[in-house]
């Protein structure tokens, strides 16, 4: 079991002062049956852009249905955890790859087919900020691989990609995904 991660929200008191809202651990903890092993918790989410700040704090935005996507023009902060990556997860096929992206709520994330790099590989709409907390992890990408240690920062502009656990621990990285758009000219040549 991950040590759950612990969400501190901040706030307004009536005269506008800075205050403590809510701290504890965050409730939105997903896994994937198709995934053992998979957690992801999803920290909080804007709708919007720029994100209201107001005296009242809105009812939890992580409740609800899994999304692998921000709003349009929101975001999402996530932290997940990877197990070592199994003999199963190297052998899924495209159908199973794209269940585990539909259960995450955007089956149409999943790129892989038969032969393809990794079974997890993906493409989003978005600029995603990952940072690895712990352990090691691969970035897989469409012709090359970059290992990744704790304290590396990945910039991930609507690539398609993966991450692969080649370890034999766990790995943790945060994400900070922002609603984007694909430019006509990139828009034009992904496959």
């Amino acid at each position: 079991m991950t040590h759950p991660v612990r969400r501190v929200i901040t706030g307004h008191d009536a005269q506008g002062k800075a205050i403590v809202v809510s701290d504890g651990p965050a409730t939105a903890v997903r896994t994937n049956p198709l995934r053992p092993g998979w957690q992801s918790t999803e920290v909080w989410r804007t709708t919007e852009s720029p994100a209201r700040i107001g005296l009242e704090l809105e009812p939890d935005p992580t409740a609800g249905s899994h999304r692998i996507m921000p709003d349009p023009q929101g975001t999402i902060v996530r932290v997940a955890h990877f197990e070592p990556d199994s003999e199963a997860l190297r052998n899924l096929d495209p159908d199973t790859s794209r269940q585990i992206f539909s259960a995450m709520g955007n089956a149409q994330a999943s790129t892989y087919s038969a032969g393809g790099r990794h079974p997890l590989m993906h493409r989003t709409q978005s600029v995603d900020y990952a940072i690895v907390l712990s352990g090691e992890l691969y970035l897989v990408l469409d012709d090359e691989d970059v290992r990744l240690t704790a304290g590396d920062v990945v910039v991930q502009r609507g690539t398609n990609h993966a991450w692969s656990n080649r370890s034999t621990e766990r790995a943790s990285i945060a994400f900070i995904l922002i609603d984007g758009a694909f430019d006509a000219d990139l828009a034009g040549v992904l496959p």
